[in-house]
């Protein structure tokens, strides 16, 4: 397999962020690579499951954030691919006929679907386990920075983060509307936790400290709840071959979703808000942030 490519010094931002989508997608390969000699049928549904496209969001701003630090792409690799592969594993479950019970993801039948659901739990919790052996073995970061990486990829994968809000959801689903707080809370936590996770494994991988974190994490809070409201807007302005999944799923299955609570106009208000918010969290980290700038505008205004 050919190694991942350099992305030149000068290269715009759109040529810079799809070069680390290429090294994302060459990394990613190399993890599942390792688990030849597996059960093929199970590594078949891993590779369904990460291969078939995506928008890599979530690795692109850890190279998005490690980049504005100036940290180096190789620093970036592992975190980048373990929290896609969580990622991965996350919409395998999701899909999962006792979750959300959906046949479309990525414009392909669903990993239950493609193969068998006992299948896609297994292939889902193998998944989850090759993101922390992929980052416990990430050669070119310091112990300390490898073990603090794990802590947060764990905490934003559990019961105080994606588990715990895919919780939530599950609650909320046909009970009626609840609160915006109550709502924000829930998606800070499904959504949300897993790309605020993104851009602090950036940020450790750059070495930086406490202070410099938490002013990304604000830009990470902002993005992770834009991120879900643009989810929202899309299940009832999209269509399924754009989306790449089934649109109008939320309302066919009475989910708490921001449009239903203050509308769409509403919450196309909240993502202006939440725009500025990010565009002012990074005012001070100068043009090296421009392409995570750029990948939360793209997050607000994408169409799948």
């Amino acid at each position: 397999m050919p190694d991942a490519p350099m992305t030149p010094a000068g290269a715009p931002v759109d040529a810079r962020i799809a070069g680390w989508r290429t090294r994302t997608d060459i990394a990613l390969q190399r993890a599942l690579d390792t688990c030849e000699g597996g059960d093929p049928r199970l590594l078949a549904a891993m590779r369904h499951a990460v291969l078939l496209g995506g928008k890599r969001m979530r690795p692109l701003l850890v190279h998005a954030t490690a980049h504005a630090l100036g940290a180096a792409a190789d620093a970036a690799d592992a975190p980048a691919t373990a929290v896609e592969l969580v990622h991965a594993y996350s919409l395998v479950h999701d899909d999962l006929p006792a979750m959300d019970d959906d046949a479309l993801r990525r414009g392909q039948p669903t990993v239950h679907v493609a193969f068998d659901e006992a299948t896609a739990i297994l292939a889902g919790d193998a998944l989850q386990t090759l993101a922390f052996s992929t980052l416990a073995a990430g050669t070119a970061l310091p112990d300390a920075a490898r073990l603090q990486m794990v802590a947060v990829l764990a905490e934003a994968t559990g019961a105080s983060g994606m588990c715990g809000g895919q919780a939530l959801d599950i609650a909320a689903t046909g009970a009626g509307t609840i609160g915006l707080p109550a709502l924000e809370r829930l998606h800070a936590l499904k959504t949300g936790a897993l790309l605020r996770a993104s851009v602090t494994l950036g940020a450790l991988a750059a070495g930086v400290d406490a202070s410099t974190r938490a002013r990304l994490d604000t830009f990470a809070g902002a993005l992770g709840l834009a991120f879900q409201i643009r989810d929202d807007l899309l299940d009832i302005e999209g269509d399924s071959h754009t989306l790449g999944k089934t649109a109008g799923k939320d309302v066919a299955q009475d989910k708490a979703t921001f449009p239903a609570l203050i509308g769409v106009d509403g919450s196309r208000r909240r993502l202006a808000e939440l725009a500025q918010q990010m565009h002012d969290a990074l005012a001070s980290f100068g043009p090296a942030s421009q392409p995570l700038a750029e990948l939360g505008r793209r997050a607000i205004e994408r169409d799948h």
